[in-house]
């Protein structure tokens, strides 16, 4: 039984064979998609220099599915606060709230989205790397910005991303909300949460300890067509491992052909299990375990599968899921 809300991470996939703009056009439609599907959220990514993801800005595809659709959340998932100027986000995103009233986010977050280091210095202008303090303060400097400088109607919802301890102790001495990344450190996740409830002091944006969990989720009538969709993904993972982000995000077909090596499938395989992959009601088991064992207030779902009809029939079918499981 999973009785909190679902929300969803779209990290807008570049498909092999596909043109970036493809990818653009799809972000309206999986929008409204999951608005009539009773979704709660959506927030945008932001990534640079990769092949496999496109490097659109969060608070573009945030105005453009603000366009199309009417009651769903929207916002960042998140910018990288050492990537913009505080002001700038501020501005940015006071706007859109403004426009769009109570359903825009600003979910904030640390690494530089790319893990090429001269992208990197370019995004920062030719900084290195931010310190804790560093971050600390741009965080710090976009809430005052938004409060001081930009105050234009209701604020954006700030929520600060966290996958360590470190960032968890920023967003409770903060008083923000958090949304703990399971979905890249899933081994983290019970320190993570630990450390904020622990040391959490309320504020203006927050009461009392809030957290979203942001877990992997693919599902399909079958286990053999999860796995399958799935795969592609595993792809890009064992890039990652090795440090590696140079390929389109590939098919199905292509992706179940890839040579991984014993030591890559091992670590996949853990992976896997710290997710929710399968059919419905196997997927729908797994977030109630999730949400069981972290306590968290809403789950955010990230499924990316290689075709936009894939990805909505995910979306729909463990909706539908949990649904029925909840209903009296």
């Amino acid at each position: 039984m999973v009785d909190i809300p679902f929300s969803a991470l779209e990290v807008a996939v570049v498909q092999a064979g596909s043109p970036a703009v493809d990818t653009l056009r799809d972000t309206a439609a999986f929008a409204q998609g999951l608005e009539r599907l009773g979704y709660h959220r959506i927030w945008y990514a932001e990534h640079h220099h990769s092949p496999a993801i496109g490097a659109f800005p969060p608070v573009v595809l945030t105005t453009h599915a603000a366009a199309s659709t009417s009651v769903i959340r929207l916002g960042s998932g998140g910018v990288l606060a050492p990537n913009h100027a505080p002001l700038t986000l501020a501005e940015q995103f006071g706007t859109l709230a403004a426009l769009h009233q109570v359903r825009i986010d600003l979910g904030i977050g640390r690494g530089p989205g790319t893990f090429d280091e001269a992208t990197a210095r370019a995004l920062r202008r030719g900084a290195g790397p931010t310190t804790d303090a560093e971050y600390a303060a741009d965080v710090a400097a976009i809430l005052t910005c938004l409060v001081d400088e930009v105050a234009l109607g209701p604020l954006p919802e700030p929520w600060l991303l966290a996958s360590s301890t470190a960032g968890a102790a920023l967003a409770a001495a903060l008083g923000l909300p958090v949304a703990v990344a399971h979905h890249i450190r899933p081994d983290n996740t019970l320190a993570v949460l630990d450390h904020y409830r622990s040391a959490f002091t309320p504020s203006r944006w927050c009461a009392r300890p809030r957290v979203m969990l942001c877990v992997e989720a693919v599902c399909a009538e079958t286990e053999e067509e999860a796995a399958w969709l799935a795969g592609p993904m595993d792809v890009v993972k064992a890039g990652l491992l090795k440090g590696v982000s140079d390929a389109p995000f590939p098919t199905p077909a292509d992706a179940a052909g890839h040579p991984f090596t014993a030591t890559e499938r091992q670590a996949l395989a853990g992976f896997r299990a710290q997710q929710a992959v399968g059919t419905p009601k196997a997927v729908v088991h797994r977030l109630a375990q999730l949400a069981g064992e972290t306590g968290a207030d809403e789950l955010m779902l990230t499924t990316p599968v290689y075709d936009l009809g894939d990805r909505m029939r995910s979306y729909e079918l463990i909706k539908n899921c949990s649904e029925a499981t909840t209903a009296p």
